[in-house]
């Protein structure tokens, strides 16, 4: 298996929302297709807001990982971060989100990123172990908070 990243488009929307539909059954996040479709759609037309992923082969990937981006007075600029992650089950547990992980920061480093954030459930040991094996580290002064609009 391959955690090779192809930048993905417009033309990937059918092969993506069965990915996204997976990830946010796993996650309980309730969401209806038209609205994933209208969320991922911006990003896969080039906005620079963010960008979409697909790891493995474009005909049949494996997972996608999704990057927004903002800028950050702390961090000295651009910084990014990791709104989803998902890799199929079946394929899960060979190294392919470390590989994800590995490679994608140093790609966002060259073009000029200086801090790539993710979030992750408080229990979720393996996420856990994941990101710090990756090189992420959390930041026990801060918690993530939230005001939807």
């Amino acid at each position: 298996m391959s955690a090779a990243l192809h930048l993905a488009r417009a033309e990937h929307i059918e092969k993506l929302l069965p990915l996204v539909a997976a990830f946010h059954t796993e996650e309980g996040i309730s969401q209806e297709d038209a609205t994933r479709r209208a969320a991922l759609m911006p990003l896969l037309e080039g906005s620079p807001m963010g960008a979409v992923y697909l790891i493995g082969p474009t005909r049949a990937p494996i997972g996608y990982i999704v990057v927004t981006f903002g800028w950050s007075i702390e961090f000295g600029g651009m910084d990014s971060f990791v709104d989803e992650l998902f890799i199929r089950p079946a394929v899960r547990g060979r190294g392919i989100a470390t590989e994800v992980l590995i490679a994608l920061p140093k790609a966002l480093s060259e073009a000029g990123v200086r801090a790539v954030h993710l979030e992750v459930d408080r229990d979720n040991d393996v996420g856990h172990r994941l990101y710090t094996k990756t090189g992420f580290q959390g930041r026990d002064r801060y918690m993530l908070m939230t005001r939807k609009l």
